[in-house]
């Protein structure tokens, strides 16, 4: 007795009670906490603007990206109008360009060397037009060659606040030396509303000149002058913080420029509404702190009492699933535990499920193994007998357990749902299919084949396969096959049809393709066959009934006299 408490005392050191677990993870809670606290409260403000600085960093960089893309749409947009511009026929240009930009919000505007606008889509064609609006920003791309931006303006065509993205054009163009592209200020609502401002943050696109082009607060502010803009320029693809002051009240901003217009974008905040909610929450935190701290108390010191029992008793579920006894489901205070004991329950029905479901596997295999081994048997037989030499017995029976291992991959594939007839066609003519695709042409409706049925069919197939790359369509250079199948009524009408130049005709000997498909068609599918050699080659239809190809819908018992080709005639001696 000594030896064995000994032993138990050896193989119990080095554990704790779940209770002793439970006080330890309530003080790792606890003391944390408390430290947590103290350092967050310190940190706080630091942490929380460091946090929404960069938060409005992303989305004010994420704005200027957006803006950019959008003028060099519009870019590229001007340079494919300008290749398309022969300068000769503007009404031509002008109805073709009014149907491209129709429903974009997108006009186009052509001006001469003197600046005169010669046309503009906005207005009718032939309509007198001014100058254009921004002579300033229009000389500046013709003396540049390069595209330019204008700044938000009040355009006199328009009668609405709009921007244009200009392109100088080479002197091939003959007076015309600027073609414009005009764009609403609405346009760019896409570049803010896209962006999730929350928490008091809003954000602005102004021009070089500081005017709004863009607000998430509304159209209200267009046209005027942002009041927090102050001239400052970032580095172009770079975003700065910057705080500001105005009448008595402190701003949070964040500015990024655009690359190719030059206007910047500003997120913005007061400051007493940014850091609201960060007093908020950490005073909502220090109290959920004192309540994490009470209810972990109590919970160690009731649960701790609870579990034990609990375990035991999972424990010994467990030790039955182990034995391969039956486990019920237990009746559980606790959530998790009378998780594992449905899992435990369910795990034993699993257990007994999978055995009889291996059972019943094993017994398909067999019966499964079975079917091939007479169906192999049987084509053995059959090449036996119509072979010359043991060379052309190896050939053509290699060949053949090819066709069927190729239909028993389909079988595999397909399962109980069975075998699409358009894959099996497909699987069996594709050793035989020539080069040139027009040769070989397939068409037919969707169907399902039995297991089977696909395996009859397959052999069949391959049969009138070989005979056509010996004898027939393909053994020709020019030879040709169709193969096509129809429903008709409860029946399925198949369609074998070779053209070539010259039939080549055999002796009266029947081969052992002729007797698959007369007598595993005609015995196994109750098929009705019909072979005629034409001229210019063989035709071979074959009408089956639609119930004896389609899969079983469920399980059922086998029928060795229907599954076993050797004993419908199919391919027996």
């Amino acid at each position: 007795m000594s030896d064995g408490n000994h032993v138990r005392n050896a193989g119990s050191r080095g554990r704790i009670s779940i209770s002793t677990i439970l006080w330890l993870l309530v003080a790792a809670i606890v003391i944390p906490e408390l430290i947590f606290s103290a350092v967050a409260f310190r940190r706080n403000n630091e942490a929380q603007q460091t946090m929404l600085t960069t938060l409005a960093e992303a989305t004010a960089g994420s704005i200027a990206e957006t803006v950019d893309r959008q003028i060099a749409g519009m870019v590229t947009t001007l340079k494919v109008f300008s290749t398309s511009w022969e300068g000769d026929d503007l009404a031509g240009f002008y109805e073709r360009v009014s149907v491209a930009l129709k429903d974009t919000g997108t006009y186009l505007a052509l001006a001469d060397s003197s600046l005169q606008q010669i046309l503009n889509t906005r207005a009718p064609f032939g309509t007198p037009l001014g100058d254009v609006t921004d002579r300033e920003t229009a000389e500046r791309a013709v003396a540049s060659g390069e595209p330019a931006v204008t700044g938000v303006f009040y355009g006199r065509t328009a009668q609405r606040w709009v921007f244009n993205v200009m392109l100088p054009l080479d002197e091939s163009h003959g007076e015309t030396r600027l073609i414009i592209l005009s764009q609403n200020v609405e346009a760019l609502a896409g570049a803010l509303a896209a962006r999730n401002l929350r928490g008091g943050w809003n954000a602005v696109i102004v021009d070089g000149d500081g005017t709004v082009v863009a607000s998430s607060i509304g159209w209200e502010d267009v046209g005027k002058p942002f009041f927090l803009y102050a001239g400052e320029q970032p580095t172009t693809g770079t975003t700065f913080p910057v705080t500001v002051e105005r009448d008595g009240e402190t701003y949070e901003t964040v500015r990024a420029r655009s690359e190719l217009t030059g206007w910047q974008t500003i997120v913005w905040a007061p400051t007493s509404v940014v850091r609201a909610p960060v007093v908020s929450a950490m005073r909502m935190l220090a109290l959920g702190g004192l309540a994490i701290v009470a209810v972990g108390v109590v919970l160690a010191w009731v649960l701790g009492r609870r579990i034990t029992g609990s375990v035991k008793r999972l424990a010994d579920d467990a030790r039955r699933l182990g034995a391969g006894e039956h486990v019920e489901e237990g009746d559980y205070p606790i959530t998790e535990f009378a998780t594992v004991s449905q899992a435990l329950a369910q795990a034993s029905a699993d257990r007994k499920a999978a055995e009889n479901e291996i059972r019943f596997l094993m017994r398909e295999v067999a019966h499964r193994s079975k079917n091939q081994l007479t169906v192999v048997s049987s084509i053995a037989k059959q090449t036996a007998r119509h072979a010359r030499s043991f060379a052309s017995f190896q050939d053509s029976f290699q060949k053949r357990i090819q066709g069927l291992a190729r239909s028993t991959d389909l079988l595999i594939a397909g399962g109980v749902a069975g075998v699409e007839l358009k894959a099996l066609v497909e699987a069996q003519i594709e050793p035989f299919r020539p080069n040139d695709a027009d040769r070989l042409k397939i068409s037919g409706v969707a169907f399902r084949l039995s297991n089977q049925a696909a395996q009859t069919l397959g052999l069949a197939l391959h049969e009138l396969s070989t005979n056509a790359a010996k004898y027939g369509a393909f053994a020709w250079p020019d030879g040709r096959l169709e193969i096509s199948w129809r429903r008709s009524g409860d029946r399925l009408v198949f369609h074998w049809r070779e053209y070539v130049p010259r039939v080549r005709r055999r002796g009266d000997t029947r081969g052992f393709g002729t007797e698959v498909i007369e007598r595993m068609l005609g015995g196994a599918l109750e098929a009705e066959i019909e072979r005629t050699l034409h001229n210019d080659g063989l035709e071979c239809r074959v009408s089956m009934p639609v119930e004896r190809l389609r899969p079983e819908t469920a399980p059922a018992k086998t029928n060795p006299a229907k599954t076993n080709p050797a004993k419908t005639g199919g391919t027996g001696d």
